[in-house]
């Protein structure tokens, strides 16, 4: 699908580029191929003066679940964002303790203080994080568009499910170009 439009004040959501997630056997596309992808854009909407929103994760919800989760220390910069999203001054900066951006983040109450009302997604894993993100900014009622080369998974499969059949139903998606192009 071609993307129709940004809004005017459009922000920019970045979703877990850091050490300890890039390090991750991804797939469809490389994790320096996603950095790349994100970088583009977070210059293009700092050069715009658009808000752009840096999302860590350094933890993990409390709940039981089937897969086990990582045992033992993570490694001491596990949740600092890599060289290329290095924060600037005017940056949102976001650390979870969920999948998701918004959940406990205080992000709904900065965006709606900067008159945000669309946010473009990617990051790292289409499945996890930026899908989950995604959930909750369509659910607060945000336009959302995911750049779908910009972002890739630890599996194909849930890449492809998300981009293929839940990224259609939560917003519009295209590529980073498709993003600048609309930025003008």
């Amino acid at each position: 699908m071609a993307l129709t439009t940004l809004d005017s004040r459009t922000a920019l959501i970045v979703v877990d580029l850091q050490h300890g997630i890039v390090r991750l056997p991804v797939t469809p596309l490389a994790a320096e191929a996603v950095i790349a992808q994100a970088a583009r854009l977070v210059a293009a909407f700092r050069a715009r003066h658009l808000p752009v929103v840096l999302v860590n994760v350094a933890g993990g919800a409390p709940g039981r679940t089937q897969q086990p989760r990582h045992g033992g220390e993570l490694p001491a910069d596990w949740a600092d964002l890599v060289p290329e999203m290095t924060p600037q001054p005017d940056d949102i900066c976001v650390t979870k303790q969920t999948w998701g951006g918004f959940h406990h983040t205080g992000l709904h109450e900065q965006l709606q203080q900067r008159g945000v009302t669309q946010v473009v997604v990617c990051g790292i894993a289409t499945s996890i994080g930026v899908e989950s993100t995604a959930r909750q900014a369509y659910a607060l009622g945000y336009n959302v568009t995911l750049a779908t080369d910009a972002m890739t998974c630890l599996d194909a499969d849930t890449h492809h499910n998300s981009i293929a059949r839940i990224f259609p139903r939560l917003g519009e998606t295209g590529s980073t170009d498709d993003v600048l192009a609309l930025l003008g």
